[in-house]
């Protein structure tokens, strides 16, 4: 990747994002001060970083009141990797609050708006993070992706956004949300970056119990162009089943029909376990469990966080075991169903949302991540790429899911798609 001109990207910021809302902090000199550190591919090269991820010397709020002044007091791991491969840190970027929500109106913080249509949401939770890559602000931003935080951005905002395999990236230093669901990716104006930044993420962590280092000869970026002929792509018949804007099925039908042209099976799959609904309804109630235990002190503080996001709290601090054990059950299923599914075809295609961006102040679909969830339960990588739509409107979004540390194959076909639209 080029480096980036910092100067003339601090300077924008400064003169349009004030209508935006992408970015909550700016370190300008920081990154004024920034050297080349490697002869890298990224080197030079600016992002953003989700503001729920540790910057020393810069606050670390997750968009949460009680930690608005909270700074903190070394990188993240992730973070550290990034600057050790040369990349300059712009700023923290706007978010959802607690990173339980995927339109990125925080009250006490401001609300991100869409650069692709004023007045629309950029999505969540790294709301600000795919606005910021929209806007040209940076080339690459970090978010995290519990159900879809990463995803979601990337297909309002009409951007890439990349969700890796569990275990891959370190969440040390990342406030979390739910430890089962957490990852950290890398929303990108091309796939080609967001491949080259997961390559510098990626790592293990003893300090993160969930960390894993990846198989001997793990890559996320290919050498060689993609070539779809004789992949067996699954169409989760799930899927194919659900409702999703007239515009998101046309997406879906010509991203196939591209496929077929060139030389791909595209065969509907079925995944045993996988009712869109119960997934989605189970994967935040572990949510809302897990973060209450971790954040024990702002469901009962009225100053500490929104009444929303309390609430939500306290719902899942008061589920009894039963229900939790349940909801444990549902998404084990929905798991091993994703992984037979894998055993009969090499990745699965769908849409990334069943909708496009909305306007802010329409209250939030309920379905915006019965897509994107399943690759979160699962632990797999999953890819969204934009997609212009048939009616000229704002962007839709296809998602890429391939079997664990199977990045290389995501990527490749993402790209590939990319380039055949």
């Amino acid at each position: 990747m080029t480096p980036s001109d910092i100067p003339a990207l601090l300077a924008r910021i400064a003169a349009e994002d004030g209508a935006i809302g992408s970015f909550w902090q700016v370190d300008r000199d920081g990154a004024l001060a920034a050297r080349a550190a490697t002869a890298g591919p990224l080197d030079g090269v600016a992002i953003g970083i989700k503001d729920n991820v540790d910057v020393a010397g810069l606050r670390t709020t997750a968009g949460i009141a009680a930690f608005r002044h909270r700074v903190a007091d070394r990188d993240a791991p992730v973070v550290r990797r990034l600057r050790d491969a040369g990349l300059v840190i712009l700023g923290k970027t706007a978010m959802h609050e607690g990173a339980l929500g995927a339109t990125t109106d925080t009250p006490g913080f401001g609300r991100c708006m869409n650069p692709l249509r004023a007045g629309y949401t950029p999505g969540g939770s790294s709301g600000g993070s795919g606005a910021a890559v929209a806007a040209g602000f940076v080339p690459l931003a970090i978010g995290t992706d519990t159900m879809g935080s990463v995803r979601l951005p990337a297909a309002y905002c009409g951007v890439i956004g990349l969700k890796p395999t569990s275990g891959l990236v370190s969440r040390t230093g990342v406030v979390p949300l739910s430890p089962r669901l957490d990852h950290v990716g890398i929303l990108a104006a091309t796939v080609e970056g967001a491949a080259l930044a997961l390559e510098v993420m990626a790592g293990d962590d003893p300090e993160d119990p969930d960390s894993r280092p990846a198989p001997p000869g793990w890559r996320a970026l290919t050498a060689q162009p993609a070539n779809p002929r004789g992949l067996r792509i699954g169409l989760p018949e799930a899927v194919l089943a659900a409702p999703m804007e007239p515009a998101i099925r046309t997406a879906l039908e010509e991203a196939q029909t591209r496929l077929r042209d060139a030389g791909a099976l595209l065969v509907p799959v079925a995944v045993p376990g996988w009712d869109l609904t119960a997934t989605r309804r189970a994967g935040l109630l572990l949510i809302e469990a897990e973060a209450a235990a971790l954040h024990p002190t702002l469901v009962d503080d009225p100053e500490a966080a929104t009444p929303g996001f309390r609430a939500a709290l306290a719902y899942g601090r008061d589920a009894n075991g039963a229900r939790i054990a349940k909801a444990l059950f549902r998404l084990a299923e929905a798991r091993a169903g994703a992984l037979r599914a894998l055993d009969q075809c090499d990745l699965l295609l769908m849409p990334t949302a069943p909708q496009r961006a909305f306007t802010h102040g329409t209250p939030a679909p309920v379905d915006q991540a019965d897509f994107t969830a399943l690759a979160n339960v699962a632990g797999l990588p999953a890819i969204a790429l934009p997609w212009a739509a048939a009616d000229g409107g704002l962007p839709c979004s296809i998602q890429i899911v391939g079997r664990a540390h199977t990045e290389q194959a995501v990527c490749a076909l993402a790209d590939w798609l990319v380039r055949a639209r």
